[in-house]
């Protein structure tokens, strides 16, 4: 016979929960206040953030308890990267703390800056922001102007007018079907809302390093943890698969993917797409593959979208390919269940797409940027030209817009060069916003006509060779 339970026992034991979950509140304030005091220490020791050598030393032994105590590892996986992830936040606040810093390390703080500048009445030569210089092509303005006339101006479904997808799903082929497609505000929400559907709190995204530093953001918003796979110039931007596989654990949930790449141009061969495919396959991982450089690519370049693997999500956008930054349109390619996932997130969020904007890109659909890409691979070329001219080390682009070199001479910090040009009226992005170990790198954007790149570059020479 089951012994009946009383009112008071119940009291009892949500008492002692009670009891328990203070007593956890009281060891995380003291794990924040190590964390705090580590911080200041690395600040001026100058020692880099995160080291994946501790965490790992750390994982292992809570992973080893956790069986012990008969805990689900993953469970305890998870709480331990929010655990890691308050650690790195309050570490960062504390080295900024000790750090003779004037420009946080984004190339949108850069531009930022720029404006205010050039509002003051200084010339800038813009060369930090992926911004294309030309102008949308001509079907769009007519779109437009159509749509006013045919009064397509309002809400329209969640994951985007159903004739631009198809659009969509025709182009890319593969056997892709127009409910495999959604179209977002921007191939940045797309990623956005990819990751707020496939994540739980703390589990974790591996990122390959330099990368766009929205990846991370995107991640920490939806309470996961990035774990970063870093590349060098020594290696050709090529990422060490063998580390890859070595950092994928109970709670990797997903890897992405960012070829061409920003800001280095490297692209990614066929062997080794398969490569990466194959391990998240057979670790049940997810891909997202940011696609919005595929355009401008001057060698072989082969999609995501190729592939059969059903954990696949691909970004891209109308913003590079078609110069049309402003209008906020991308689109994500997936199976059914993720893309309604994260129509339901957009829907949340912004309910769609400006109807306007989606018939400006179904316009354009057809567009063929082949005059674009010769355009801004002949910049790429000026810019590389002048680069071996000053002897900076860097990897020839394969894609993308954007060459990043690896600075010499007296110069210390990318953050100490950036100021120093931007009084000069040129305006770079520093090579740590794409990585915190970057700090000797700037990245070039060729979004500008040749004349204004060619005096922009004779300026970064005559700051380098002075130093």
């Amino acid at each position: 016979m089951v012994k009946k339970a009383k009112p008071e026992e119940l009291g009892k034991l949500r008492a002692e929960i009670r009891d328990v979950t203070l007593d956890i509140i009281a060891k995380a304030h003291k794990r924040m206040e190590l964390s705090e005091r580590i911080g200041t220490i690395k600040g001026n020791l100058n020692i880099d953030i995160q080291d994946e050598s501790v965490e790992q030393e750390i994982r292992s032994s809570v992973f080893e308890f956790s069986n012990k105590l008969g805990i689900d590892p993953t469970f305890s996986g998870r709480l331990l990267n929010i655990l890691l992830a308050e650690s790195v936040r309050l570490q960062q606040i504390q080295q900024r703390r000790t750090e003779d810093i004037t420009l946080k390390n984004t190339h949108l703080s850069v531009f930022m800056k720029a404006k205010e500048l050039e509002s003051s009445g200084k010339k800038i030569i813009h060369m930090e922001v992926g911004e294309p210089d030309f102008p949308p092509p001509k079907s769009v303005r007519n779109a437009l102007l159509e749509s006013y006339k045919m009064k397509q101006y309002h809400y329209t479904d969640s994951r985007g007018l159903l004739r631009l997808r198809q659009a969509i799903a025709n182009k890319v082929g593969n056997g892709i079907t127009d409910d495999e497609v959604i179209i977002t505000s921007g191939g940045r929400f797309a990623i956005f809302s990819a990751m707020l559907a496939l994540l739980k709190q703390g589990e974790e995204v591996i990122s390959i390093d330099p990368s766009w530093p929205a990846y991370r953001e995107f991640v920490d918003f939806a309470g996961g943890k990035i774990k970063i796979l870093q590349t060098t110039i020594e290696e050709r931007w090529t990422p060490n698969l063998r580390k890859l596989e070595e950092m994928i654990g109970q709670n990797t949930k997903v890897i992405i993917l960012n070829y061409p790449n920003n800001p280095t141009g490297k692209v990614l061969n066929e062997k080794e797409i398969s490569k990466i495919i194959s391990l998240a396959r057979d670790n049940e991982l997810y891909l997202i593959s940011d696609e919005v450089y595929s355009d401008y690519v001057y060698g072989r370049f082969t999609s995501l979208t190729h592939y059969k693997y059903d954990k696949i999500i691909v970004v891209s956008s109308f913003s590079k390919s078609c110069a049309m930054t402003g209008f906020r349109v991308g689109y994500g390619i997936a199976r059914k269940e993720i893309i309604d996932k994260m129509a339901r997130i957009q829907a949340i969020a912004l309910t769609s797409v400006a109807e306007p904007m989606q018939h400006a890109a179904l316009s354009a659909i057809d567009y063929n940027p082949a005059g674009n890409v010769k355009l801004i691979k002949e910049r790429l070329d000026l810019i590389s030209k002048k680069l071996r001219q000053m002897s900076l080390d860097f990897v020839s682009p394969q894609g993308a817009m954007y060459v990043y070199p690896r600075l010499n001479g007296s110069i210390q910090t990318d953050a100490e060069l950036v100021n120093i040009l931007l009084e000069l009226g040129v305006a770079v992005a520093p090579g740590s916003g794409f990585g915190e170990n970057y700090k000797q790198f700037i990245r070039i954007s060729a979004c500008q006509p040749k004349e204004l790149l060619k005096r922009g570059l004779e300026i970064i020479e005559s700051v380098l060779s002075v130093r």
